[in-house]
């Protein structure tokens, strides 16, 4: 059972690591990347790493994607005003 349910989250994980990767829009990406967080987590989990589990479900499917999104809505408020502006 336990190696079963190991498969299946690594088939998610990499099909939501694929998901982020082919995702052009760097919004749709953090949002990708903040559900590959949560599978991450759920693997450690799995794995018997509830430790690491914890950290990654704070780190990679909060904190990192947060920072993108904000980084993306300044670039893209610099971008609109540069436009109008010049």
């Amino acid at each position: 059972m336990s190696d079963a349910l190991i498969v299946v989250v690594l088939l998610l994980v990499a099909a939501a690591a694929t998901a982020a990767v082919v995702q052009r829009d760097p919004a749709r990406q953090a949002l990708v990347l903040s559900f590959l967080g949560v599978l991450l987590a759920a693997l450690f989990t799995v794995l018997q790493a509830p430790d690491v589990g914890l950290s990654q479900l704070a780190v990679g499917s909060a904190l990192t994607p947060l920072l993108i999104m904000l980084s993306v809505r300044k670039v893209r408020r610099r971008g609109r005003s540069k436009e109008g502006g010049g």
